[in-house]
Parts: C-alpha cells; structure tokens; sequence
C-alpha cells in the first residue's frame, strides 16, 4: 500500500495501460466492428437487440468501459455484473458465442499484439461473468440445471403454487 508523500519508486510503478499500441480509435473501431456483427449473429442478435434501446448510447458506453480496461481512463462508470446479472436469457453457451465473434473482430481489426491483448481480457470478463452469473457454491448437485440461470433454478424448486 503506497503511503502519501512517499514517491513513487522503479519497484512500485504507477499503473500503466495495457500496451502503448492501442488508443481510443482502436478501441472504437473494434467495439463498433464487434458489435456491428452480434446484431446480426442468428444467435446473439436477439438477446441484445432486445435489451438495447438505444445502440449509440450503447456503443458510447462500451468504448468507455474498454477504454477503462485497456487504457486504465476510469471513464466506465457502470456495474457489468449487475447489467448482466439481469439478463435471464442468457446462458453460458452465449458466452462462447460472443467469444467467437470477438476474437474474430480482434483478429480482424487489430495488430496480432493488440489483438490478443484484447481477447485476454475479454476471456478473463467472459469468465468472472460467467462465474457471478452461473455458479452456486454449496448447491446440491441438480439443483441446477447445466445452463440454467440460478433465478429459474431457485423458480423451479418451489412448490407450483408459490411459483411467480
């Protein structure tokens, strides 16, 4: 833990962003690439053209959190748990699916370099998501269906008159 006045020193670094090859126009150009190709994806398409009203507020807000990720800006201010966490429809399958098309993206638009700085990160939020959304530590075994989200699992065990 950094004390104040005491200077930064070789051995404690400030924070730095990911790479100093990517910028905010790489950022932007992937976000919209990417996302240019889940609202026409037979799979995904559905899922977030039926939860995003308004796709410039949208794309405004995801470059900001990637600029949050790869530049270390601290412009997102959201929650991305929360937002997902909301999403019942979504199962784990959706989260290889947006992997696919986001390495895909990433390979297409960005330098090798860049590109699988990007995809690292991108696995490392699909997972941490996946695990908030998904997994019940102490659940019995098939209290949850593989894919089911915990809501609906909680839903199904209650008696069908208590069900809402």
């Amino acid at each position: 833990m950094r004390r104040i006045g005491v200077p930064m020193t070789l051995e404690r670094p400030r924070r730095q962003p990911v790479s100093p090859m990517i910028d905010e126009t790489i950022i932007k150009d992937l976000v919209h690439g990417f996302y240019a190709r889940v609202r026409d994806d037979a799979q995904l398409g559905p899922i977030f053209n039926r939860v995003i009203d308004d796709w410039d507020e949208h794309l405004a807000k995801m470059c900001d959190f990637w600029s949050s990720v790869m530049l270390l800006t601290g412009r997102y201010k959201g929650n991305p748990m929360i937002a997902h966490m909301r999403l019942k429809m979504v199962r784990p399958e959706h989260f290889e699916r947006w992997l696919t098309l986001f390495r895909a993206t990433a390979n297409d638009l960005c330098d090798p370099h860049a590109a699988a700085l990007f995809v690292g990160k991108a696995e490392n939020i699909a997972r941490s998501l996946q695990l908030g959304m998904f997994y019940r530590s102490g659940a019995s075994p098939g209290a949850q269906n593989p894919g089911q989200h915990p809501a609906e699992s909680q839903q199904s065990q209650q008696p069908e008159g208590e069900r809402s």
